[in-house]
């Protein structure tokens, strides 16, 4: 930067850094008061984890968010944690921790530059406008000296952007692909629209499941901003609890985190509920952006048949139709999207080891695995449940 020295620092709690700073590096577009690309990397959604004891002590993902500042300005910051377990992440490295240890290493903690239990495609190297090459630069080589001087076995960047990618790996960061499923909004004009552009058979079962899950005896309510109303967090969380018991074992956030997004994040949250006389049966949890809906958490206390399909999927559809959104993202895993209109896409990761025979190895492993990511994809693909012909019309 001309010359000028770049002051990297490293924070234990975010308001260290401060929200104005923080926040005019993840999401300067909010500035003219729209919503965030990213609603995930934002100071609010950020603290809020930090708030509730989701991350912290006893959690596994200790804070390390860190700034770097030129003449007294915030110009970059990430948000970095110490994990002393892979849980949470959904760029799944449990394999290598277990071969590093296996060999007498001490792969915990490792430094992880993510948004906590979200696998949500967004910047990790977030940097003011106008400062992006030098701020990236500033936080990769702060992470990896912070690493590298406390003899800290690695470096994870998870669900970083392409073009965060393709820098990282310039200054030295091995890249890794996964894959995960979005649904694309082609300017359709309403659900029926989306409809049309997939082949008969597809076309004709989801509107089979649409049927059966909306005849699940109550009403399905989409709720945003104001209308959420505190109690609905009571049913929330009820849901959170099955769901997170049943995947992870035990759910990665607290009940005050959900009280907390009540007060500081309900207008970036979209909560589709099924009520049956008047009692919360089943909901689904979405996040808004500028241009996307990203799907989190669905849960239900009564099972109906499709309604996880309605609640998740149809739902969040119908909303990114009528709000303009550009695609829908709906999380981790998942091939059942497929015939449900969501395509799969490939998800982007950074990676630095410290020993360097090891880094070798997972070097000549992300090759291979990288090419079976993108055959994987073009299959899944080519079993997309578009017609050929509309999905060329529509690009």
């Amino acid at each position: 930067m001309d010359g000028q020295a770049v002051t990297i620092t490293v924070h234990d709690r975010l308001d260290q850094i401060g929200q104005a700073d923080w926040d005019a590096c993840a999401c300067p577009e909010a500035s003219d008061g729209g919503a965030p690309n990213d609603p995930f990397t934002t100071y609010r959604f950020l603290k809020a984890l930090e708030d509730s004891g989701s991350v912290g002590r006893g959690t596994g993902w200790h804070p390390q968010y860190m700034s770097a500042e030129v003449n007294g300005q915030v110009i970059a910051c990430a948000p970095l944690y110490a994990k002393t377990h892979s849980q949470g992440e959904y760029i799944f490295d449990f394999n290598w921790a277990h071969a590093y240890e296996q060999a007498g290493g001490r792969y915990y903690p490792k430094l992880q530059m993510a948004v906590p239990f979200t696998p949500v495609t967004g910047r990790r190297l977030l940097t003011r406008p106008g400062y992006e090459d030098a701020g990236r630069a500033a936080l990769v080589h702060g992470a990896v000296q912070l690493a590298d001087r406390n003899s800290i076995s690695s470096l994870h960047i998870t669900f970083c952007t392409g073009e965060e990618t393709e820098a990282g790996e310039a200054m030295g960061l091995m890249p890794r692909a996964s894959q995960q499923f979005l649904w694309l909004n082609r300017r359709y004009a309403d659900f029926d629209d989306f409809l049309a552009s997939m082949s008969s058979r597809k076309r004709k079962n989801i509107r089979k499941e649409r049927r059966e899950a909306n005849d699940f005896g109550g009403e399905i309510r989409m709720l945003t901003g104001d209308d959420i109303e505190p109690q609905h967090w009571d049913a929330v969380w009820t849901f959170y609890q099955d769901t997170g018991a049943r995947k992870w074992g035990t759910p990665y956030l607290t009940r005050e985190f959900f009280d907390i997004a009540h007060e500081v994040l309900r207008d970036d949250i979209l909560l589709v509920l099924a009520e049956r006389e008047g009692r919360p049966v089943a909901g689904a949890l979405n996040m808004i952006g500028r241009d996307a809906l990203f799907g989190r958490y669905w849960g239900c206390v009564e099972h109906h048949p499709c309604l996880h399909f309605e609640l998740c999927y149809y739902r969040a559809i119908d909303f990114a139709i009528e709000q303009g959104l550009a695609r829908v993202e709906a999380g981790a895993q998942g091939e059942h999207k497929l015939a449900r209109g969501y395509l799969p896409a490939e998800t982007h990761s950074l990676h630095w080891v410290r020993d360097a025979g090891f880094a070798e190895a997972i070097e000549h492993y992300l090759k291979a695995e990288r090419n079976a990511v993108n055959e994987d994809i073009e299959i899944l693909t080519s079993y997309g449940p578009f017609r050929k012909d509309n999905r060329e019309e529509r690009q």
